[in-house]
């Protein structure tokens, strides 16, 4: 068997030079050392094409390569190879459990469900092949069949860590958290260094506001080696959210040094460096709601004559605010909106030292806060998706609303919500889940999810 060390040097060619088996430690060193940052991946994603654009027809004419192979694809992620190559590797306990994880991260539940028990029966571990279906029975949808099958699981064996944590997945599933929660504790009470049933709690206590608790939880989990990437991602925004931007910028880069293209980590990295260069003037902060206020007062509220007011009501101008994104010109355009109702118009805003399509020439200035350096470049493309408002997501008024209960602005502040989090407001339903998942797919979004 091929035995590494952190001191050896592992490449492609010499694996598949090897005649041995690539098993238990061994490959779960290949998997540290591909998964442990891009220019690991690189060179082995680099030295596997190589090895195969010289010699795919003869690995895969030999089974026990072929399975090297389908290990060095599953370790890069390269699922649909790694299964395609497992195919060729024979029908070993390994096999098929490591073909059933590929189509799991494949979503392919059933097909890995089936490999899976077909593991069992060559000799796996048998409970470890029965937590991983409750997995996929659970990511599938099939809540009563997963439970059953933990339930099955559990007669006649000593309880360990994995069940409790398996268990306290099925009840969050079904909405039971504060049971999840019991069962993530016992998970970590028979094993102390269970990432995912750390993590869950973490998230459990941040999701009901014990932020002291939850970043105690994320820190024991991101303790682990490796570290869980989404428990350093929650962690960084606890730290931001109280001010402490150094532990949260150490934990994104942390994420970045591993993957230095994460999509969330460099959104929240910007995030965070520009925390660190905010300025804030109380007094301006107090002169800007005063603002806001005002601009909130109803037509209705001036003394306008009955045609100048009947003819702001039919072009849907109702506010304050309203009246100061339309010019004169789009005004004077209006049937039967005269030069006299523009000229009492601009006499009462003149009053208040404001003027017409004042915030169409800078529609942030009532809101935003001032930073040091207003003359930045531009953001890139990134930066801009994360500061765009969700007007542009174009969603029914129904969802809408139920974003602006969470005082979710922004695509940024939404793709940091977790689906529990979105579910969890008054009125929001799985329909408007659904859609604003669709529309955040298609400029290229997504929700924060839980899982690595």
């Amino acid at each position: 068997m091929i035995t590494m060390t952190e001191e050896t040097v592992v490449d492609v060619p010499s694996l598949l030079a090897n005649s041995e088996p690539l098993t238990g430690d061994s490959f779960k060193m290949l998997l540290n050392t591909i998964r442990g940052g891009e220019r690991e991946r690189e060179k082995f994603g680099e030295e596997l094409d190589t090895a195969l654009d010289r010699n795919e027809k003869k690995l895969a004419g030999d089974p026990s390569k072929a399975m090297k192979v389908g290990q060095v694809c599953h370790a890069l992620g390269r699922h649909e190879s790694a299964v395609a190559w497992f195919d060729k590797a024979g029908a070993s306990a390994t096999q098929l459990y490591l073909k059933g994880l590929s189509l799991r991260q494949l979503k392919r539940f059933d097909e890995a469900i089936e490999c899976f028990e077909q593991a069992d029966k060559k000799g796996h571990d048998s409970f470890a092949i029965a937590m991983i279906i409750v997995d996929c029975l659970r990511y599938g949808g099939n809540l009563a069949e997963a439970r059953k099958k933990l339930k099955s699981a559990s007669s006649g064996r000593a309880i360990r860590a994995e069940y409790h944590y398996q268990l306290g997945r099925l009840h969050d599933a079904e909405g039971s958290h504060e049971e999840a929660m019991d069962e993530y504790e016992q998970a970590v009470e028979l094993d102390e260094k269970h990432s995912e049933a750390l993590f869950y709690m973490a998230f459990s206590c941040d999701l009901y506001g014990d932020e002291k608790e939850a970043v105690q939880f994320y820190q024991r989990c991101v303790d682990a080696d490796p570290a869980h990437i989404n428990a350093l991602l929650n962690l960084s925004v606890l730290y931001e959210e109280a001010h402490q931007f150094g532990i949260a910028r150490v934990c994104v880069l942390r994420v970045l040094s591993v993957y230095p293209n994460h999509p969330r980590a460099r959104l929240f990295l910007k995030d965070i460096d520009s925390s660190t260069t905010m300025y804030y003037d109380e007094e301006q902060e107090k002169r800007i709601d005063r603002r806001n206020q005002e601009l909130e007062i109803p037509i209705s509220d001036f003394e306008l004559s009955v045609r100048s007011r009947n003819c702001l009501r039919k072009m849907n101008i109702r506010t304050l605010h309203d009246l100061l994104r339309v010019t004169e010109t789009e005004l004077l355009t209006y049937k039967n909106f005269g030069e006299t109702s523009l000229h009492e118009i601009k006499h009462i805003l003149n009053q208040k030292n404001l003027r017409l399509g004042q915030l169409l020439e800078d529609p942030g200035s009532s809101l935003r806060r001032t930073s040091l350096d207003e003359d930045d470049e531009a953001a890139d493309e990134a930066d801009s998706l994360q500061n765009t408002p969700i007007t542009e997501l174009n969603l029914s008024i129904r969802a809408r609303k139920a974003l602006q209960k969470l005082n979710l602005d922004t695509l940024g502040s939404v793709i940091r919500c977790t689906e529990a989090e979105l579910l969890g407001c008054k009125n929001f339903g799985q329909m408007s889940l659904t859609e604003i998942k669709e529309k955040l797919t298609e400029k290229g979004l997504a929700l924060r999810s839980l899982d690595n």
